[in-house]
């Protein structure tokens, strides 16, 4: 294997698992505000995470526990 190869293919794990991991969904979801919903408030990563898991407690879907 070639040397870039494997540094493509440890950029490409890493991208997977802060992606599984939810690393990134704050950012995108800051995104997300200010495409859709230009001018309305965004919450601090903070409450964002308190709302995120106060849902899942709330409603568990899929979840096995």
């Amino acid at each position: 294997m070639r040397r870039t190869q494997g540094i493509t293919d440890m950029r490409g794990l890493l991208w997977w698992i802060t992606s599984v991991m939810g690393d990134k969904d704050y950012e995108r979801y800051v995104a997300h505000m200010q495409r859709v919903h230009p001018g309305e408030p965004v919450p601090s990563e903070r409450q964002f995470w308190r709302d995120r898991y106060a849902d899942a407690d709330t409603n568990p879907g899929a979840r096995c526990c």
